[in-house]
């Protein structure tokens, strides 16, 4: 199939599944892409399976076997996350840059390896074929929150702004420990790279923060210097994918550094504010990134739903799901109860500790990346674990942003009245 007709298929998959939610179920937008997209292709799957015609089975397997972690990883990820970082309110951020530091670096790890744990515990109880390392390294796959998923579904549905500075922050900054974290346990199960997570960790993270710090703070002076906009926009562009690609070079985290390059253009955009309704009156920079997010947000949901149909299910499959789900629960849980009781007395929006956890429990949406990172497992996986983990992979995904992303509102509203209630009792016993 060629790239042309893909991206019609793409395309006429956003407009038609957009315009019937708009019209009939009003599901928000991006859960809505996912659902539907998977809903269709396991509608092919089932007509491959009643009607084993030649043509059909071939449309499917070249949609189902679209190489979509090379788009994802080394195309649009950069772009995303700059996109979504470049948005990030900056005085909301050092407000709450304790428990954000502390969720995206602490709670990753900890989840991961109770994760993991937990996971192996089923695996020797159920006979399933995962050793304890790769055990952890599924839950590297599957423990960093997604920031497009976040960014995508979670500012649209009524959180307030504060605890929404919190969520999608976590959720750019996780990806790059999480990401770091999966490379030193595969260097373990291959037996290559380095084996100290200090020094990865160090070389991954500070290397990728003075490669986009050097490289935007270059890239911006052209931007104080110039007063075309369409310019603004191209030098931004041409900033993120260079340092992404200088970081992936050099071993460094890519990831990380798109969301340092995105925060970096937030902070020096906010100390040129009063220049920018001169030079660009019709808001071109800031509309073109929003524009360019969703118009990615929503390929990659379809996409996500694609590749179903190139996907094995696993014979342990009926154990995988509820065990997966179990153990997803609780390691987020667990480590975010850990990352909060560090945080001291300064809950981000007020809450106690049940209430936060809780919200920061659900509120962890999985997207593509985990789905890009099992993929990544093919090249040194026996097949039957690989199928593991692209089989948990999915259930991750579509628990998260089906049943967690359209319950969260609810979620976040009872937990504002059980705040509310908590409050006005304590009011009371003042008195």
């Amino acid at each position: 199939m060629s790239i042309q007709i893909f991206i019609i298929i793409i395309l006429a998959y956003i407009v038609i599944i957009g315009t019937v939610n708009e019209k009939v179920f009003h599901m928000q937008s991006d859960i809505a892409l996912i659902f539907f997209s998977s809903v269709l292709s396991f509608f092919l799957l089932l007509l491959r399976y009643i009607f084993p015609a030649e043509p059909l089975h071939e449309l499917i397997g070249s949609l189902g076997h679209f190489d979509f972690r090379e788009y994802l990883m080394d195309g649009m990820l950069c772009f995303m996350l700059f996109a979504g970082a470049s948005k990030v309110n900056m005085g909301k951020f050092k407000t709450n840059l304790r428990p954000i530091c502390l969720l995206a670096f602490l709670t990753t790890l900890i989840a991961s390896f109770l994760y993991g744990g937990l996971l192996y515990l089923a695996a020797m109880a159920f006979a399933l074929p995962l050793d304890f390392w790769t055990c952890v390294l599924l839950g590297c796959v599957v423990s960093p929150t997604d920031p497009i998923a976040a960014t995508g579904i979670l500012n649209k549905i009524g959180l307030s702004k504060n605890v929404c500075s919190v969520i999608e922050n976590e959720s750019l900054f996780n990806d790059g420990i999480g990401v770091t974290l999966f490379i030193f346990v595969r260097s373990l199960i291959t037996h290559s790279g380095d084996s100290n997570v200090v020094v990865l960790l160090v070389k991954e993270i500070f290397g990728a923060a003075a490669v986009a710090l050097i490289v935007s703070f270059l890239m911006f002076q052209l931007i104080r210097i110039s007063r075309d906009p369409i310019r603004n926009i191209l030098v931004a562009f041409l900033n993120v994918f260079l340092v992404y690609l200088i970081c992936e070079h050099l071993g460094f985290s890519g990831v990380l550094a798109s969301v340092i390059c995105g925060f970096f253009f937030s902070y020096q955009m906010d100390k040129i504010r009063r220049v920018l309704p001169v030079v660009d009156p019709h808001h071109f920079y800031a509309n073109f990134w929003e524009i360019l997010e969703g118009i990615l947000n929503a390929a990659l949901f379809v996409m996500i739903g694609f590749v179903v149909l190139g996907t094995t299910l696993s014979p342990y499959v009926v154990i995988l799901v509820p065990v997966t789900l179990a153990a997803l629960i609780l390691s987020r849980a667990g480590g975010v109860t850990i990352s909060t009781i560090l945080t001291g007395h300064n809950i981000p929006g007020n809450y106690d500790l049940p209430e936060f956890v809780a919200l920061m429990t659900w509120s962890a949406l999985k997207g593509g990346l985990s789905l890009a990172l099992a993929l990544e497992t093919q090249e040194y996986l026996p097949q039957p674990v690989y199928e593991i983990f692209l089989n948990v992979a999915f259930v991750t995904i579509f628990f998260t942003v089906l049943v967690q992303g359209l319950s969260v509102r609810r979620v976040y509203f009872a937990l504002e009245k059980h705040k509310a209630k908590r409050m006005s009792y304590k009011s009371g016993d003042g008195k």
